[in-house]
């Protein structure tokens, strides 16, 4: 008989938020009394499953342990081969009441296409079998959450050392059982530590972190691949100077990538002050504006007049992000100026977004003509800010440096629209088209005018529910308070401004004007 072509499992989709679990501590459990009697030894478990169609295969997801006690089982050739085709990790096969013991065709069918066969006894129900692999994966993700806080640990103090670049690769190189990395965009080995890799899984690594390093748009922040058994990685650092870390490792266990991601964030802060002076200077004008500087005082120090991009951000779960997430944001932004939380609202984030190549030059300040900053036709646009996920995001349109409080503010309206409109990412959009050819200074004197009746929780309530097409409920979620009470202020609005806010005339002078503040 001619050996059976093997199937190729499907890519797997992603497990649950646990390590998988290896077949041998199942079967360790004394207590459920499962014995492999085909198949390897060795498998990971993701799920488990019951089914007792004759083809499951639609329905798995890959690496289950499948329980069946073979009620349709009729092609155990077939069977077996369509879940190796589907990617399942085991078999367990309950004998009794349809089998008095598993069939010997089943055993060499599990043998010939290298799937794991367990014999499941009477007195051992499946609901046990699945309760166990839970709690073994309670267990392993226990593990793995001790695991990462000692890293975590480790790797704050070692930054906190006098040399701290050295010191962190040093610590990352033990946590990762491996050697890490510092290199240029070039590939120039800035430091380095843990065993030294052969000369062709360094070359790899080399090549990898050129795959990273962000010297053109849209290069990756981080990329895997391995040579021989050595497992490889890199990471884009924040900063905008290339700088890579480079990750060798001999396995890959279960949270070696958040720990990297740590030292990621940590590396990024650290290398910054030492990638030249500019980010030397910057960093003394954000001192001295935060002790009272004005920033024409500081524009010298912080560099061309804009555009700057405020950005905020929240969390999409709700919870609140803690200054290494924050943190892991901006480096991920291309930014290391992060403000990961204010006593005031906590769970929002801010990145502050400086200058680089290829932005737009900054809105015409008052009394100038619209096209003294550029071509007439070609105003700012918006910053290339791709969604990220796991969290929402509210970006502004660019803004020179003496308009970032008013780039604060349109920062956190954006978010507020795309946490209504349950959006990733909300860009503020700059003034453009006929609006464009309203002199600054005039537009907002007559925005002043207008709106000079409304306070400014009206006006900030106005501005929303326009901004929503004039949704209640959305303006609602936006503005955390009642559809109600979103009512009632839009009613005094109206009262206030004495306008009919149905009329298409009436929403959009009062939508320019809104738009200048």
């Amino acid at each position: 008989m001619d050996e059976p072509s093997m199937p190729t499992p499907p890519a797997r989709s992603p497990g649950p938020p646990a390590p998988p679990i290896p077949l041998a501590e199942l079967l360790a459990s004394k207590d459920l009394g499962l014995r492999r009697i085909a198949g390897p030894a060795d498998a990971d478990l993701l799920w488990v499953h019951t089914s007792e169609m004759a083809d499951p295969y639609p329905y798995l997801l890959g690496g289950e342990l499948l329980l069946s006690a073979g009620v349709l089982l009729t092609d155990p050739d077939r069977y077996v081969a369509r879940l190796v085709e589907a990617g399942a990790a085991a078999l367990g096969f309950g004998v009794r009441p349809v089998y008095e013991a598993v069939p010997e065709a089943l055993v060499q069918a599990c043998d010939r296409y290298g799937l794991p066969l367990l014999e499941v006894p009477p007195e051992t129900p499946f609901t046990t079998i699945a309760r166990a692999v839970w709690r073994l994966m309670a267990e392993a993700r226990h593990r793995e959450l001790r695991r990462v806080t000692r890293a975590q640990q480790a790797l704050a103090t070692a930054a906190a050392r006098p040399d701290p670049v050295p010191a962190v690769l040093h610590q990352l190189a033990t946590q990762l059982s491996g050697r890490a990395v510092l290199l240029t965009a070039r590939g120039e080995e800035v430091h380095a530590a843990g065993r030294r890799s052969p000369p062709e899984a360094a070359a790899a690594l080399t090549r990898l972190a050129r795959v990273v390093a962000r010297e053109r748009p849209g290069s990756p922040a981080s990329a895997t691949d391995a040579h021989g058994d050595t497992h490889l990685a890199a990471y884009a650092l924040g900063g905008g100077e290339g700088l890579v870390l480079s990750l060798a490792t001999r396995q890959r266990e279960s949270g070696d990538h958040t720990v990297a991601g740590i030292a990621v964030v940590l590396l990024s802060l650290l290398a910054a002050p030492h990638q030249g002076a500019d980010a030397a200077d910057r960093s003394a004008a954000l001192v001295r504006l935060l002790l009272g500087a004005t920033p024409a005082e500081v524009a010298p120090l912080l560099g061309p007049d804009g555009p700057w991009t405020v950005i905020h951000a929240r969390r999409s779960d709700g919870t609140v992000p803690d200054a290494l997430t924050a943190g892991a944001l901006g480096a991920s932004l291309g930014s290391a100026l992060v403000d990961a939380g204010r006593e005031d609202d906590d769970d929002t984030v801010r990145v502050l977004l400086p200058a680089i190549a290829g932005d737009t030059p900054p809105h015409p300040g008052d009394g100038e003509e619209p096209g003294e900053h550029g071509e007439p036709g070609q105003p700012p646009q918006p910053p290339t800010v791709p969604p990220h996920p796991g969290w929402t995001l509210g970006v502004s349109a660019p803004t020179p440096l003496s308009a970032l409080a008013t780039a604060d503010t349109r920062a956190a309206r954006a978010l507020a629209h795309a946490e209504a409109t349950r959006t990733p990412l909300k860009a503020d959009a700059p003034v453009t088209g006929l609006a464009a050819l309203i002199p600054p200074g005039q537009a907002a004197a007559h925005a002043r005018a207008l709106l000079a009746p409304l306070t400014p929780p009206l006006a900030d309530t106005l501005r929303c529910w326009l901004s929503l097409h004039g949704s209640w409920d959305r303006t609602a979620v936006a503005l955390s308070v009642h559809r109600n009470t979103v009512r009632q202020r839009i009613g005094r609005c109206a009262e206030l401004l004495d306008v009919d806010l149905n009329g298409m005339d009436v929403r959009a002078e009062l939508w320019f004007a809104l738009r200048q503040e």
